[in-house]
């Protein structure tokens, strides 16, 4: 169970700089003219939220760790400084790279598409007439527009919200000389306004910016000053949550406490506008405790993720991904019951292609049948108004024993999930909240019902979050059964969730923080046996981040031994492929598409005995040591060869992958002579026709 301590090597890529490289892969996508241009919009908006959370998680822990003196480094031994300078200029270009493909490519593209985003200096008298009338009625009611000297120090500002630093001049009411201002956009304000149809030409949308407007107005919020310059900021603060497990007697409400304190956490960012003069980016950066190195000087607007909404608009489907209508197996499109369904077969689900609504009727059946004694799961990310949570509260209500262990520190999806357990403690569910240092990462769910022949266990085990929003844009696997021995792996690993005991004499599952690591060790080094006595030895493995020193040190092992290698790994990936004598065997992809890749499966070669594993596991540091995690195996024969097509079908894609190449940097992978193969696009045609 304990962590393994890293050898000192620098054969490591490093993480942060491994993350931001995924961020550029994100980005290429808003340039591909293969892409729909809204969709490319879209993109773009992901990897600028992409990058706040980058600042907000990993940049905020590195200065921490700057703060209080620590200098070792990790497994790659970059030290601390060293990593912030190389992620300042990696940031830097992708920052302008966003402004760069939103000026010059966009933003034009989308005006010949007659989407037009219309700046202050272009209103006609009509526009200018109505957005005026807008701004007295929906803008200043909520503003509150601060001069600043010793009596009104400068205001506290919420964590990634819009701001305005005005340089303004002259005497207030009472005499005083007046030389700087601030104003805050509420967050209830929208970021961008569509301009009603009358105001544009006809067949065309329009749309203004807040900062345009505000700044447009700006000189009526301080009547009798002048304004000589108005200019939008934004702050990214740390939004690391500290919870002393060892102190906090509720953990409910020490969440919440935090989360309300992480809203003014240390600055670690500033964005400005490249208007802005030197003497107001200096006096912000004081402020804030920055440096001129935190500071990322745009060329628009400072919020570039609020674009996003401008993706929703109904008008324009031919600029969007065409849509799609999840297939559903046969067995579960029949009036039969769920459970009747799963007493004959297993069923293997493969969202978003897949619909998620044979999960939300199994829970819905078991909440309305009879014979349903007891519903078990576990909620990491939940979402708001989930129907999952909405069928849970009914069997709540209806009698049943409902047990919930609620993730309550699922990074950013804090609050909600603190909504849904307050939800179901007040509907009679017994809600059990995630240990403090061990998040309760696993995807299960467990049915218990009364039959004929006896108690009855169903389950639900996924690679992916039970989540209404995510099941539609993640790829994940989920796995429903009846199998005697799988059940009774569920309910001991439920059993060890809500006692804190470690659950023993598993047959199918295999867990962390518990005996995970060593089994995918045990399960390499089996394949590195086989290598070395002739033997085809195989490893394939799809994960979003791979990082865990010793794993990736039994990868070198198993490479050098002849065992071959494919990884697909979405996101972060520390091991250099390629290198000679080292991972000569081994070769990593990653696949960005329409959907967001968050599968894991698992394929060991096993001398010809194949085995294929689903998990809810990465192979990281903190999945391995630091969370409860469930990985179960696939046995029936079609649902293994399934799972091979699928990862063969990954490692021929050739349109939406990139490789990895030993230096950490990715390489794109063009169809050229070949014919052109999407594995996103494929998945979408075969089960379109279900």
């Amino acid at each position: 169970m304990d962590a393994p301590a890293s050898p000192p090597i620098d054969r490591y890529i490093n993480r942060e700089l491994s993350l931001l490289e995924f961020n550029h892969r994100v980005l290429a996508q808003a340039s591909d003219p293969a892409i729909p241009l809204l969709e490319r919009l879209r993109f773009l908006c992901i990897s600028c939220t992409n990058l706040d959370e980058f600042f907000e998680v990993r940049v905020a822990g590195l200065k921490q760790r700057l703060e209080i003196g620590a200098k070792s480094p990790g497994p790659d031994l970059m030290q601390p400084q060293q990593l912030l300078d190389e992620i300042r200029q990696r940031s830097l270009t992708l920052v302008n790279q966003q402004y760069s493909l939103l000026n010059n490519m966009i933003l034009p593209q989308l005006a010949d598409e007659q989407i037009h985003f219309i700046h202050r200096t272009d209103w006609t008298e009509q526009q200018q007439e109505w957005l005026s009338q807008y701004y007295a009625d929906e803008i200043v009611p909520v503003l509150t527009p601060l001069t600043l000297d010793p009596s009104r120090p400068f205001p506290r500002i919420l964590n990634k919200s819009l701001n305005f630093i005005v340089r303004v001049k002259g005497k207030d009411a009472f005499g005083r000389k007046r030389h700087r201002a601030v104003v805050q956009a509420p967050r209830s304000l929208p970021r961008i306004i569509r301009l009603p149809q009358q105001q544009v030409n006809p067949g065309t949308v329009s749309y203004v910016f807040l900062s345009s407007i505000i700044h447009a107005n700006v000189d009526k919020l301080f009547p009798g000053l002048k304004i000589e310059g108005c200019y939008q900021f934004r702050v990214t603060r740390n939004s690391n949550l500290y919870v002393d497990e060892e102190e906090v007697e509720d953990l409910v409400r020490a969440l919440e406490g935090e989360l309300a304190a992480s809203r003014y956490g240390a600055a670690v960012r500033l964005e400005i506008s490249d208007q802005c003069p030197a003497d107001l980016s200096e006096f912000l950066l004081n402020h804030f405790h920055l440096d001129t190195a935190d500071m990322f000087s745009v060329d628009g607007p400072v919020n570039l993720n609020r674009l996003a909404q401008v993706c929703e608009i109904d008008e324009r489907p031919d600029l969007l991904y065409a849509p799609f209508i999840p297939g559903i197996p046969a067995p579960l499109r029949t009036d039969s019951s769920v459970f009747s369904v799963l007493k004959q077969q297993n069923v293997l689900l493969h969202h978003p292609y897949q619909s998620f609504t044979p999960v939300v009727d199994f829970i819905r059946e078991a909440a309305m049948d009879p014979d349903v004694l007891a519903i078990k799961q576990t909620l990491y990310r939940t979402g708001a108004n989930s129907p999952i949570v909405d069928q849970l509260v009914r069997a709540a209500r209806t009698g049943k024993e409902v047990t919930v262990v609620v993730e309550l520190m699922a990074r950013f999806d804090e609050a909600e999930n603190i909504s849904s357990a307050n939800r179901l403690q007040e509907a009679g569910a017994h809600v059990v909240y995630g240990l403090v240092g061990f998040k309760t990462h696993a995807k299960m769910l467990m049915i218990v019902r009364r039959e004929a022949d006896g108690i009855a266990r169903y389950v639900h085990l996924g690679t992916g979050n039970y989540h209404p929003g995510t099941t539609r844009a993640y790829t994940d696997y989920g796995y429903m059964s009846s199998n005697k021995n799988l059940g009774e792996d569920v309910h001991k690993i439920f059993m060890q969730l809500t006692s804190l005991t470690e659950a023993h004499d598993l047959v199918k599952i295999i867990t962390a923080p518990f005996d995970l690591f060593d089994s995918l060790v045990s399960k390499i080094d089996r394949e590195i046996e086989f290598a070395k006595t002739g033997r085809e030895a195989r490893v394939v493995a799809k994960v979003n981040a791979l990082i865990e020193p010793k794993i990736i040190d039994k990868l070198y092992e198993a490479s050098c031994a002849g065992v071959r290698i494919d990884l697909i790994v979405r996101g972060i990936c520390s091991l250099r492929p390629g290198i000679p004598g080292l991972s000569d065997n081994i070769r990593i992809r990653s696949i960005v598409g329409r959907f967001l890749e968050h599968s894991r499966v698992f394929y060991f070669r096993n001398d010809g005995k194949e085995e294929f594993y689903c998990s809810s596991a990465d192979w990281m540091d903190r999945n391995f040591f630091r969370r409860n995690e469930a990985c179960f195996p696939i046995k029936q024969k079609p649902l293994k060869e399934r799972l091979w097509a699928d990862l063969e079908l990954f490692l021929s894609d050739n349109t939406e992958a990139w490789i990895l190449q030993g230096d950490g940097t990715y390489e794109p992978l063009v169809p050229g002579d070949d014919a052109a193969v999407s594995a996103q696009e494929v998945f979408l045609e075969q089960f379109g026709s279900e």
